[in-house]
């Protein structure tokens, strides 16, 4: 089924995206049948419970124990989808992280109000020390000044940054001042972005093109406006952008 144009979900462009697309797909099915399978009941209810049919009040009412079992019988039935299929289904789904053998791109997002940031480590493969107490506006990721491992770190302050297309993506997300929310529906991507922590996230883009991020958590009050962009390119398109950012310098408010 193309759940895409059933559910109207937004343009998908990563590898997970599908199954994540057929679940919710699936879901929705499943309401479905039981919002019918509901109002069924409540009709049939209707119609054979009514004032016409039952002029006189059943003060004894129904004697079987039928309604008792099928009732344990659903609840023990449950228990086995859910101990014995939807969770050891849903750790195995989620066990996997790119690792150094996928040759994945890390990028570290940086969220303030009411912008994103992105920070890719040098070309010679170090990321530069980061210290709370470099924090600033022009400075977000609190790169060390004096580090040299950080001269040649690739910083886009409120700007477009680009990925390869077909490559794993490291995102690790975190935030410089409140609770913000790191949206990317393209790639069915969401995470909180908290003060203090680095969450790391991953998806794989397959097609390019330029996409939004988004926050997903009220943070504000131009929260609506909290938008960024990143661009899916190739690989040789990739390279120049990111050999070119790496020679500039200074991407991150210091020379």
């Amino acid at each position: 089924m193309n759940w895409i144009k059933i559910l109207g979900l937004p343009e998908l462009a990563s590898e997970h995206g599908k199954a994540l697309d057929e679940l919710t797909g699936y879901v929705h099915l499943l309401m479905l049948i039981l919002f019918i399978g509901w109002v069924g009941y409540f009709i049939m209810v209707l119609l054979k419970f009514n004032r016409k049919s039952n002029p006189k009040a059943d003060y004894v009412g129904v004697k079987s124990h039928l309604n008792t079992y099928l009732e344990v019988g659903v609840a023990v039935v449950e228990g086995v989808l859910l101990i014995g299929f939807a969770i050891p289904l849903w750790a195995k789904a989620v066990d996997y992280f790119p690792t150094a053998a996928d040759n994945p791109i890390e990028v570290h997002i940086m969220a303030q109000q009411f912008a994103w940031n992105a920070h890719f480590a040098g070309p010679d493969g170090k990321w530069g020390k980061q210290d709370i107490q470099f924090a600033a506006a022009t400075n977000p990721f609190g790169l060390d000044p004096n580090d040299a491992d950080a001269k040649d770190d690739v910083v886009c302050l409120k700007e477009e940054f680009l990925v390869p297309v077909n490559r794993h993506v490291i995102c690790k997300i975190g935030s410089m001042d409140v609770i913000h929310c790191f949206k990317l529906p393209a790639m069915r991507v969401t995470q909180d972005a908290v003060p203090g922590l680095s969450i790391p996230v991953h998806f794989k883009p397959t097609i390019t093109n330029t996409y939004e991020i988004y926050c997903a958590q009220l943070c504000g009050n131009l929260h609506s406006g909290m938008k960024g962009s990143f661009k899916v390119v190739s690989q040789s398109e990739y390279d120049t952008w990111y050999a070119a950012k790496s020679k500039a310098g200074g991407g991150a408010g210091f020379e």
